[in-house]
């Protein structure tokens, strides 16, 4: 992997990597927000010359007329192989600005500066790059590294409650999976002042950095870090149809893909009532006003046929990452449709 720096008032280290790689031109990446927000502080900090690229915030413009218009971008504004990719901004940007540069003359470098704390804790780190296809989540894509992730916490104090608690979801995993401290902290968080630790983020980076060194390609335990996501995700595209009022962030699907993953866990792994009750209480706890509570059968209908799509399927067979107790999930679990319905009508309870 390469280096990742965590740290405040890092980003003045990409310009010693600039110096010593001797970049031909800088491009960064932004929507709206970040360039609005975040990426005055970048400017002031590396002082090089940076041409701009924007495109439209939001899951929804993560595909392939994108990734076209940064193609072209590039190409219109004279990008060679020795061009360095500046993604400035969350999971979208860091996603997209990644597979954009990766694919781009069969390769520029680029380095990732996550503005959100999903993109902090998860999206930009691990290699993984791409596009959602037709409708599909994460279709298209390579796994590639940036040369550098720069962390800088302070990004966060610009994000909206709601784009925080999405971030929250992926921490919830780690305390999930791996973290009794982070799963703690989780269970002792306000939800009406919802501040997140830079300790926090920094032990959940730190996760899945090992896990991702122990197995780069998830061929084993990196699909650990699915937990929650073959149910969210397919939960997620489906309310990308809906009208916009009614869309989900992706950490909102996830946090209900956590909950249906726990009840799977229930029924087929041997987790405790008990355990399952605290997973699902603190997690409803956290988003009772941002997710919903039932499902229709035209959701459900639309929500399972998603599934058969999901990237991490087998031979057609669905496969979920579920837990016997809190730190100790288990990988490719198989469950019937009847036993998924069960976990959707727990919701209502």
């Amino acid at each position: 992997m390469k280096e990742t720096i965590i740290q405040y008032n890092a980003i003045n280290k990409i310009i010693n990597f600039i110096l010593k790689t001797n970049t031909s031109k800088i491009f960064v990446l932004v929507d709206h927000n970040t360039k609005e927000h975040c990426l005055p502080i970048v400017l002031r900090s590396i002082k090089a010359d940076v041409i701009e690229i924007e495109i439209q915030a939001g899951e929804k413009h993560k595909n392939i007329k994108t990734a076209e218009f940064i193609w072209q971008q590039l190409t219109n504004l004279g990008a060679d192989r020795n061009s360095l990719l500046l993604n400035l901004g969350g999971g979208v940007i860091t996603d997209m600005g990644g597979f954009a540069a990766a694919t781009f003359k069969r390769g520029i470098k680029f380095i990732n500066i996550p503005t959100t704390v999903l993109s902090m804790v998860d999206a930009a780190i691990g290699g993984k790059t791409g596009i959602d296809y037709k409708g599909l989540k994460n279709q298209i894509g390579l796994f590639t590294h940036p040369e550098m992730i720069v962390v800088y916490p302070d990004f966060i104090k610009t994000l909206p409650k709601r784009e925080l608690k999405s971030g929250l979801a992926e921490i919830i995993k780690y305390g999930l999976i791996d973290s009794d401290n982070i799963w703690k902290y989780i269970q002792e968080l306000d939800v009406d002042t919802i501040q997140i630790d830079e300790n926090i983020i920094r032990e959940s980076i730190e996760i899945k950095e090992k896990i991702v060194a122990e197995d780069p390609k998830e061929k084993g335990i990196r699909k650990t870090l699915n937990f929650g996501h073959t149910l969210g995700h397919a939960i997620e595209t489906h309310f990308l149809t809906k009208a916009k009022e009614e869309q989900l962030l992706h950490g909102e699907a996830i946090a209900i893909g956590m909950i249906l993953a726990a009840h799977l866990s229930f029924q087929t792994q041997g987790l405790t009532i008990d355990v399952l009750e605290n997973i699902s209480s603190n997690i409803t706890r956290l988003y009772k006003d941002s997710i919903p509570s039932h499902f229709n059968t035209e959701d459900l209908k639309s929500i399972l046929d998603l599934l058969k799509h999901d990237k991490k399927n087998t031979n057609g067979i669905v496969n979920f990452v579920l837990l016997t107790e809190i730190g100790k999930p288990v990988l490719d679990c198989q469950v019937s449709e009847n036993e998924i319905l069960k976990a959707f009508l727990f919701m209502k309870i």
